[in-house]
């Protein structure tokens, strides 16, 4: 019994390294945007930010991960596995958004590298809902077709 619980758990382990060597595992671990645009549903995305104003400032984790250790990895897992489940299924939605969790993650990174503009410029603003964003949707990735007007286009069951 016990070399065949040994045999098993040397095979698993083995389909594991294998598997995380195929899928070129460790670079999902950095910050390089063309890993974020492996797949072709994020082409306009990239290329959105690619010929946008903010790619001499930010990769795709500086704004879409938070910047503490644990709290990006936790993320990036989470997206990951989402994502892996998405392409499993063929459950890929034709316009891409942000989880409102994700929507958060992104506020706190504008607040964080525009904290002098906003201390500078949001005087006397009335403080609301409002996510940076909603108001400033083409800066960082351009103009993007049907994901720019998420209140237009709705997926079905939404």
């Amino acid at each position: 019994m016990k070399i065949v619980l040994i045999t098993a758990a040397v095979a698993l382990l083995a389909v594991i390294a294998v598997g995380l060597y195929v899928t070129d595992f460790t670079a999902y671990l950095g910050n390089n945007p063309t890993t974020c645009n492996n797949c072709h549903v994020m082409d306009a995305v990239y290329e959105g930010w690619f010929h946008g104003g903010h790619k001499q400032w930010a990769t795709c984790g500086d704004c879409h991960t938070p910047h503490a250790l644990i709290p990006k990895y936790i993320t990036k897992a989470v997206s990951g596995y989402h994502h892996v489940t998405a392409f499993v299924t063929g459950d890929i939605p034709d316009a891409i958004r942000a989880k409102e969790s994700s929507d958060r993650v992104v506020q706190e990174n504008c607040e964080r590298c525009h904290a002098a503009t906003i201390d500078a410029t949001n005087e006397g603003m009335i403080e609301g809902d409002r996510y940076c964003f909603d108001c400033h949707r083409t800066i960082a990735h351009g103009e993007r077709g049907i994901s720019l007007l998420p209140y237009q286009h709705k997926e079905e069951g939404q």
